[in-house]
């Protein structure tokens, strides 16, 4: 990663200091080496549509609603569930519970041994870490279970193709943590204080999420096993499963009730949320992680429209930083589906991630707590905000040449999670 840009209208000019390190790809690719700032302001600004993006273009409108799509619903999602600092790992009592809570502390048991052991995890009272990020829409299903149903295949990681950025990662504790994370000029901030979790992106205002503070999803990705242990500690067993040819056991944790009303406004409903472990019977370790989100959003007094999100990630390359074992590298690959109306309007987009750590360091030096302060023109949700009118500024719209569908009267299919919006002009 590149922290540092050469003054290219100066020789004896200083470096300039990236906010967010840029991938070294990005000047590895440039084989002449001649990199000027026009070149830089040509990655740091929003790409213009070209002749390989023009199925992108078709379906989202340009290309900053791809990014759009992907940084709001990829770039920084929650875990439904608070995790205390002072939480026990595990609750000494084990065989007074069933046996499916039973197993699942002793897995969660194996886990801490297997990533260092309980006492250096509670070394840890903060962290960073670098890392680079490529992300794109891969295939979009309109009429999802309808006859005339159409799939339109789009960017593939595998082949090189995707957009690509770096992050910034900063914590103090799971309830204090900061992100920055820049994906083809366009950048996403999010973070915590330990009284509200927050959100500023360039096409929407800086807003709190509902519902008390919840940490990032991108820490559970191998990044912080303590935090994992305390998440995982409250889950049960409900089986075993052959991840990538890896004997698991699988660990569950349902959001409870209270959490998801407290998460819901008045058109907006979260009706479920849940999260799997998938933990090697080898090394122990954490390989996958997996969650669903349910959304109801109430388009009109008698019209519901249903999302479903699903995100899986694949954690691998651990690595033992300060006798700890960090994950380096994994893949995501998230289904988000809507449904509810007839099944000509169903629509299926799925997108993939892939990133890799380059730095992280524990006990960071100087990082209190005024590094976790929300933006200043941070908004607070109101009741309702998921919902706008017809002829509010939208971030992106969702097109196909004769399937066309906007994602109805959602300004956002979860304030916290996706930024996902649409109009009802279309339908």
């Amino acid at each position: 990663m590149r922290k540092l840009c050469p003054n290219f209208d100066r020789e004896d000019g200083l470096e300039t200091v990236l906010e967010v390190p840029i991938p070294e790809e990005m000047f590895a690719s440039h084989k002449t080496g001649n990199w000027s700032w026009q070149t830089m302001k040509a990655w740091m600004s929003r790409p213009a549509t070209t002749t390989h993006d023009k199925s992108v273009a078709a379906l989202f409108g340009d290309k900053n609603a791809e990014i759009q799509l992907l940084l709001g619903v990829a770039g920084a999602p929650l875990i439904p569930f608070p995790i205390s600092r002072d939480h026990q790992f595990i609750n000494r009592n084990i065989k007074d519970q069933p046996i499916e809570a039973s197993m699942a502390k002793y897995i969660v048991h194996q886990y801490i041994a297997a990533v260092g052991g309980e006492g250096a995890l509670n070394s840890v009272d903060s962290m960073y870490a670098m890392g680079k990020v490529k992300m794109a829409a891969s295939e979009f299903c309109g009429g999802e279970g309808a006859p005339n149903s159409k799939v339109m295949k789009m960017k593939n990681l595998r082949q090189g193709h995707g957009e690509m950025g770096g992050f910034v990662l900063w914590q103090k504790r799971p309830d204090l943590w900061c992100l920055e994370l820049v994906v083809s000029g366009c950048k996403i901030s999010a973070g915590s204080d330990g009284k509200v979790a927050w959100r500023q992106t360039p096409w929407h205002h800086s807003h709190a999420s509902r519902g008390p503070p919840r940490p990032l999803r991108r820490f559970l990705q191998g990044l912080d096993p303590k935090s994992t242990a305390n998440l995982f500690s409250n889950s049960i067993c409900v089986g075993e499963k052959a991840i990538d040819d890896e004997d698991c056991f699988i660990l569950k944790l349902e959001a409870e009730s209270s959490s998801l009303i407290a998460r819901s406004s008045t058109n907006v409903d979260i009706i479920k949320h849940t999260v799997w472990g998938y933990f090697s019977q080898r090394t122990g370790l954490l390989v996958q992680l997996e969650d669903s989100h349910l959304l109801r959003i109430k388009a009109s007094a008698t019209q519901s429209i249903f999302w479903e999100t699903t995100m899986e990630s694949k954690i691998r390359d651990y690595r033992t930083i300060d006798g700890i074992n960090i994950a380096h590298a994994g893949r995501t690959s998230v289904s988000l589906f809507r449904f509810g109306e007839n099944s000509e309007s169903h629509s299926r987009t799925r997108m993939e991630e892939v990133w890799a750590i380059e730095e992280v360091d524990f006990n960071i030096k100087g990082l209190s707590i005024d590094c976790f302060l929300p933006p200043s023109d941070l908004k607070k949700e109101e009741e309702g905000c998921g919902v706008v009118s017809s002829n509010a500024k939208l971030p992106f719209k969702i097109r196909s040449a004769s399937f066309r569908i906007s994602a109805s009267k959602v300004a956002a299919i979860d304030g916290d999670d996706s930024d996902v919006s649409a109009d009802d002009d279309n339908l």
